[in-house]
This record gives C-alpha cells, sequence and structure tokens, in this order.
C-alpha cells in the first residue's frame, strides 16, 4: 500500500489532477506521486470525474446514504410529546416499546434529557428595602463538631467527628445595608430562634437601626408560636418565603455561602471551639472593612452611614 493513500486532497488539488492525467498526458503514477496520494485515490477521481464531471470533484458529506437504526420524525416527536405529559424515559421506552438507550437519544437531542428542563427558568427577582431595618433575612445553618481538622481542609475522611453532635449557626442580615448578626447555639428550636431574634433586634438597635419587617422561611423554629411572640414583641411583621423557593431569602443564603467560605472553612481550625472563637472577629471584618458587591463595594457600615 502507498504511504500516501490516506492524504487529503483538496478540491482544486483534485481538478489539477484530472487535468495532468486526461490533457497534458501523464500516467496515474507520476499524478499519484506529484499529488503526494496512491494511485488508488487518483483512479477514484478519475471515475468520479467521468460519472458526474467537474461536480464529481466537489466534497460530499460524511452521512451515510442509509440509517436503518435512524428513529424516524414521527417516533421522534411522540417521544417528545409524552416527555411533555412528565413521563419518565424509563416509562416512555416502556410505553412505545423501544430500549431506553433509544429514548435517552432523543430526549438528549430535544434538550429534554432532565425533566426540570420542561419548565423555562424562573426570572431572577432582584428587590432591596429602601432604608435599614425595612427588612431583616433570619436563618439557620446547621455544622458538625469536630476535634481535629477536618477532611475539607486535610481532603482525608476519618470518623473522629462521628457522635459529637452538631451546632447550630443562626444569622441575621439587613436587606440594604446587608449588616450582619450571628450566633452559634445548641439547637434550632422555636425558643431557641426567638431569643435569637431578640437579641438581633437589640444589636441592630444599638447599631440605630429599627427592625421592621422580618422574613424566614418555613422551618419548624420560625412557625413556633415562641418566635411569633418575639416578632411580636419587637413591634416587627413576620414575612415567610413561598414553600421550595430558598432564592426568596436569597441574601441570607448568599451570606450563609460567603461566612462557610471565609470563616467556617476558611482557615484549618482543630476544633469547633476554635472555629467558634474565630467568629467575632470574623463578622467584625465583614461588617467593618470587607467590600461588599450587592452595595457598591463599601462594607456594611459603611452603607449603614451613609443611610444616616
Amino acid at each position: 500500500m502507498n504511504i500516501h493513500s490516506c492524504a487529503r486532497i483538496s478540491p482544486a488539488g483534485r481538478a489539477l489532477l484530472v487535468e495532468r492525467v486526461t490533457i497534458e498526458g501523464w500516467s496515474v503514477a507520476e499524478a499519484a506521486d506529484a499529488a503526494g496520494v496512491s494511485t488508488r485515490t487518483v483512479y477514484k477521481w478519475l471515475g468520479r470525474f467521468d460519472e458526474e464531471g467537474p461536480a464529481g470533484l466537489r466534497d460530499r458529506s460524511s452521512r451515510p446514504r442509509r440509517s436503518p437504526t435512524q428513529v424516524s420524525a414521527g417516533w421522534q416527536a411522540l417521544v417528545v410529546r409524552l416527555r411533555r405529559l412528565r413521563m419518565t424515559g424509563a416509562l416512555i421506552a416502556r410505553q412505545l416499546g423501544v430500549p431506553r438507550s433509544t429514548v435517552a437519544r432523543i430526549l438528549k437531542r430535544h434538550g429534554l434529557a432532565r425533566l426540570k428542563y420542561l419548565e423555562p427558568p424562573t426570572p431572577v427577582r432582584r428587590y432591596e428595602r429602601k432604608r435599614p431595618g425595612d427588612l431583616i433575612h433570619l436563618d439557620v445553618k446547621k455544622l458538625g463538631r469536630f476535634s481535629k481538622t477536618g477532611h475539607r481542609i486535610t481532603g482525608i475522611r476519618t470518623h473522629d467527628g462521628n457522635g459529637m453532635g452538631w451546632e447550630f449557626v443562626h444569622v441575621c442580615i439587613d436587606d440594604f445595608t446587608r449588616l450582619a448578626y450571628v450566633e452559634v447555639l445548641g439547637d434550632e428550636k422555636g425558643v431557641t430562634a426567638a431569643a435569637f431574634l431578640r437579641r438581633a433586634a437589640a444589636w441592630f438597635a444599638e447599631q440605630g437601626v429599627k427592625v421592621k419587617r422580618v422574613m424566614t422561611d418555613n422551618g419548624s423554629a420560625y412557625v413556633a408560636r415562641d418566635f411569633a411572640v418575639a416578632v411580636a414583641a419587637i413591634r416587627a411583621r413576620h414575612l415567610r418565603t413561598r414553600p421550595y423557593t430558598p432564592r426568596t431569602n436569597g441574601k441570607a443564603e448568599r451570606f450563609i455561602q460567603t461566612m462557610l467560605r471565609e470563616w467556617a472553612y476558611g482557615r484549618p481550625y482543630t476544633s469547633s471551639a476554635q472555629r467558634r472563637w474565630a467568629l467575632p472577629t470574623w463578622l467584625h471584618r465583614y461588617n467593618e472593612r470587607r467590600p461588599h458587591g450587592g452595595i457598591g463595594d463599601v462594607a456594611p457600615v459603611t452603607r449603614l452611614r451613609s443611610a444616616a
């Protein structure tokens, strides 16, 4: 086999090759050597030129002329129609009597590989209250207790922390200033959340902020009677997020992510107690010095003072 048998030749090169053989009188071997292809390739293009003329020298699609296993457009439309009825791929395959792999391939081709793709994405609704205290967001993040540096830092999973229990980080953040108040407590019961709210409201009052509205999710701590009494005691209105829509309380969610990244997992603590001791220092930096992208790259305290 000629070492050039797999070399690719352009349409212009094919035309030159045919011209050399048919007009200039070159031999097939000479034309093949000059073009860097095999004699078989030369014969192929000569044959196409004889059958189709110059059009035969153009590139052709590599798609096969026949695809016996290709699913027809009608079957594909039926798969898509059943998917829009929120049927799973496995159920569609059983209903139609076709392989699950075929159904999966069709759904992927039509952008319906996952059921959630049936619904248009919910538009992001951004809002911000006009004054400090108009709305505060509350939430709780559960963290495991530990007695040695954890796998998030070392990359080594051990069982040393098993059975040590949990601690609950209660957070409160002002919607306008992003000023935050945080405590690490022993549980997330209604009485605990209520006491936390009272202390948070008192701390905000020391900063010159009167809390008017409190937003929470629908967790058991926030629907408890103790919490309702606490909201009434600080003379505020309780707002709850819609079920299964945590983005409504997005400022608390984003703050928690920042807190986890920069405080909880930001350095190799030797114990959860050491992590708790580091919280006030980090929180002071967050409120006093850390620029916040959502409020013009200033610190929360700076925005609070500008609103005075």
